[in-house]
């Protein structure tokens, strides 16, 4: 199971992968990995940002390629997807979360995460549930730390809700955007950029932990 995964991730994080996986399932898988990657802890691993820009750029026709989705119907689906997943989340953190913060690390949930997610949801309380959807690993656990810290159920889905219209509709626009230039040829650079983007908040934080503790 763990050697399928890794397969499955390597397969995903190139652009190749991304567009074979994305023509294959269509928007029903794209929904499943939304959702995943949103509501399931062991769904963090999945490429999200990566994904809707691919997906937003299959939006547009560029010369012989036909547009494989409607921007507008995709976006609403995936928003949806974004949306439950969090919930979701919330709710298995507001149920379990303390059972499995007790719990010893398993190679797919480690403490760390956790660790870290709750630090950021305590620093930047509601509006973390907005800012964490741009930012891998972060928003698979905010929701779940939400949960823990047992955020009332109303509050979390208005910033939910923003969070899940903001992420879904950003980066689908972008790929929408892109999916009509030339630097549709270029995906790999594009996705390769947007990625290491979401990432610099992480970063960020780890040099301001590294000064403010030195």
């Amino acid at each position: 199971m763990q050697e399928w995964l890794i397969q499955f991730w390597n397969h995903l994080h190139t652009s190749a992968g991304l567009l074979e996986t994305i023509q294959t399932g269509g928007m029903v898988l794209l929904f499943i990995i939304i959702f995943s990657e949103t509501g399931l802890l062991a769904g963090f691993f999945l490429p999200g940002d990566s994904l809707l820009v691919t997906a937003g750029v299959l939006t547009i026709q560029n010369g012989d390629r036909p547009a494989l989705f409607n921007a507008w119907l995709l976006s609403g689906l995936l928003i949806v997807a974004a949306i439950l997943g969090n919930q979701l989340g919330w709710w298995l953190g507001n149920k379990y979360g303390h059972r499995v913060a007790e719990r010893p690390d398993s190679w797919l949930i480690k403490k760390k995460h956790l660790k870290s997610a709750h630090e950021y949801f305590t620093q930047n309380g509601a509006s973390s549930l907005v800012l964490a959807r741009f930012v891998p690993i972060l928003r698979t656990f905010v929701p779940f730390a939400a949960g823990m810290g047992e955020m009332e159920f109303f509050a979390f889905l208005k910033y939910n809700i923003i969070g899940a219209i903001l992420w879904i509709g950003s980066l689908i626009g972008l790929g929408h955007f892109i999916g009509g230039t030339a630097l549709a040829d270029q995906l790999h650079k594009v996705i390769l950029i947007v990625v290491v983007v979401s990432f610099l908040p992480l970063l960020w934080k780890v040099v301001k932990r590294f000064f403010n503790g030195a």
